[in-house]
Formats: C-alpha cells, structure tokens, sequence
C-alpha cells in the first residue's frame, strides 16, 4: 500500500515505521525538518518538508498516487483541512483523520471522515481499567 502521512510527531513517526516495517511505501510530510528524527535508522519511505495543505507538497510526497492518507498533527484545524483536501481534490481512496477534540471528531465522522479521536480512545481505556 503507498501511504502519505502528515506530521512526523509521536504518532506520525511510529506510524510510519510500523508501515514501512510492514512493506509498505511511505511518505512523511512535516513542516519542521527536524521531527524526521523520529524515523527508524532504517526507514526506507521519503521525507518532505511543507504543508499538508499546500498541493505542490501533497504531490511531491505521491498523493496522487496514494492508497492512504492520515493526518496525524497536533493540530485539529490542519488535520481537518489537509484531510479534505485529499479526499476532494485528489480522491485518496482512504482518509484517516485524527481530531483531538470528541465534539468536531463526531461532527467530521458525520460529514464523511474516518476519524480518530484519541481523547475518546483514551478515556475509554482508563475507564476500561478502573471497571477491572
């Protein structure tokens, strides 16, 4: 699968490295040079600096040759925006979509985004444990 992931932070970079241990051809868009340190030694996917909004960007990194897209920021209003980008404009077939904040993640999943919401995720999980 050829997969472009937006934000090399936490979430981004181990995604990434998972993807690319798996087999998978990975791009990694960020805007700080620097989060590409986060990458395994052995990454074999590419890197580009940018915005996940800017098209030229999207298209360096391959979007439109792209299985799957996820933008995994910090930022709920950049997610949103490079997602729907990606799914209008490029019709990326899979669109993941992390939202911090339950409310818009509920609203965006409503207008048509996959979304996760790791804020949901979380407290799920701790609730899991509490109930134990």
């Amino acid at each position: 699968m050829n997969i472009v992931i937006l934000g090399c932070g936490r979430v981004g970079s181990t995604l990434a490295n998972i993807m690319d241990e798996a087999g998978h051809v990975i791009s990694v868009i960020d805007r700080n040079s620097d989060a590409f340190r986060r990458l395994s030694q052995g990454f074999k996917g590419k890197t580009f600096i940018g915005e996940g909004i800017d098209e030229d960007v999207l298209r360096r990194a391959g979007i439109e040759h792209a299985d799957a897209f996820c933008a995994t920021t910090e930022g709920d209003n950049r997610n949103i925006m490079a997602s729907q980008v990606v799914k209008t404009m490029f019709n990326v077939p899979k669109v993941i979509t992390r939202i911090y904040d339950p409310i818009r993640e509920e609203s965006y999943r409503e207008m048509g985004l996959e979304t996760v919401c790791p804020t949901i995720m979380g407290a799920n999980a701790i609730r899991q444990i509490l109930e134990k």
